[in-house]
């Protein structure tokens, strides 16, 4: 309490921050909003030096374990399950298939991801290779999303400047949004953003940033890229395209259906996978989003929240566990990456926020409480926004 019985600004927003907790049930309190008392330099020298190191033998191994198992399902695809002698084994067989081959593709899909971050050796033209390579394998245009999400990186928690997951205010919102605002719409929205939301931020900026005209991922000419990044894009489009080639030269082989069982719907669950990984890093009611008033650099940063999917952690080689460790320093390679956040979370503290709910239980209940965000009525600092849903 402040002199005279009055309570000071910090306790009048920690009240209407435990009061929001209360009504909403929330098991996470509300990450802190002031500076941090510690400085990134701080939180580097928490880690033990070798975390920073790149093997590019060590990430090869992630790169062929993870394509060896994918081959080893393909054979299964091709070999074992039309040989199984019993119609209800095959037809059971195959949602098995595409469940574990989606899971490895988001394995190699992250690890295509690390070359973008240059995590995966100390040569960024190896890393660029096999970042293009592999991303062009899964139908995403390498340098474009690299591009793109240096930028998230670089602004992250930013409601100006971040470039995906952007929440609205509430008057932003659609006319239709209230109307979602309950179990069969909720069931909607995450059907259509687990299935569309990938390949609809790629080519319409949908969830994006805005940008003063239509931006697109694989125009090289969007407002998106700078000129002299537009020779990227054009090389991105490149490999987006031999992959799509390819896929229409083996359903000229073996027939449309045939390419769906084997690729697509795998290819399907790995969208889903990036979706929901995504979205629940940066999406929870503890966490706070800022304008420019109130913004900077690793306060944004913090702003992420480390989930548990189980034994799927290691498949996704930790992206999901370690990501508030991955936004403060992205080079870091994954191997590495647990045990630097061992390291730095007596040093964040409350700063740090890790979620152990349940992956489906979380998706449902942050599309319910996520709606929007405002600043909080009771609170002085008008450029911290919170996430709100009612209407």
């Amino acid at each position: 309490m402040g002199a005279g019985g009055r309570m000071t600004a910090k306790e009048r927003e920690e009240q209407a921050a435990a009061a929001h907790r209360q009504d909403k049930g929330h098991s996470l309190p509300r990450s802190p909003t002031e500076k941090p008392p510690f400085t990134l330099g701080q939180i580097k020298k928490a880690i033990p030096p070798h975390c920073f190191q790149r093997s590019v033998l060590r990430s090869s191994y992630y790169a062929i374990h993870d394509l060896a198992i994918s081959a080893a399902l393909l054979y299964v695809a091709l070999a074992v399950i039309p040989a199984l002698s019993q119609p209800l084994l095959r037809l059971a067989a195959w949602p098995l298939y595409w469940a574990a081959q989606g899971c490895v593709l988001t394995g190699i899909w992250v690890i295509a991801h690390e070359c973008g971050h240059h995590a995966f050796s100390d040569s960024s033209l190896l890393d660029d290779i096999v970042g293009l390579v592999l991303h062009s394998a899964l139908l995403v245009p390498f340098f474009s999303w690299k591009i793109s999400h240096r930028r998230h990186h670089s602004n992250t928690g930013s409601l100006d400047r971040d470039e995906v997951f952007v929440p609205k205010s509430k008057s932003a919102l659609s006319w239709y949004t209230k109307y979602l605002n309950n179990p069969p719409g909720r069931v909607l929205t995450l059907a259509l953003t687990l299935t569309l939301g990938w390949p609809l931020y790629l080519a319409f900026n949908v969830s994006g940033r805005p940008y003063p005209r239509f931006a697109c991922h694989y125009d090289p000419y969007s407002p998106m890229y700078s000129d002299r990044e537009r020779a990227q894009i054009f090389v991105s489009d490149a490999g987006v395209l031999a992959a799509s080639f390819a896929l229409y030269r083996l359903a000229g082989a073996f027939g449309f259906w045939w390419v769906v069982r084997v690729y697509g719907v795998p290819l399907l669950i790995v969208n889903g996978w990036l979706v929901t990984i995504t979205y629940l890093q940066h999406t929870h009611a503890a966490l706070p989003h800022y304008d420019t008033s109130e913004w900077d650099w690793l306060r944004g940063a913090l702003a992420t929240v480390d989930r548990d999917y189980g034994v799927l952690n290691s498949v996704f080689h930790n992206i999901t566990d370690t990501h508030v460790a991955h936004h403060l320093f992205s080079t870091m390679p994954h191997y590495h990456a647990m045990e630097a956040t061992k390291a730095i979370r007596p040093i964040l503290g409350e700063y740090y926020q890790f979620d152990g709910t349940p992956v489906y239980k979380a998706l449902w209940r942050e599309a319910r409480e996520c709606m929007y965000v405002e600043p909080d009525e009771q609170g002085e600092k008008k450029g911290v926004f919170w996430y709100r849903n009612e209407f």
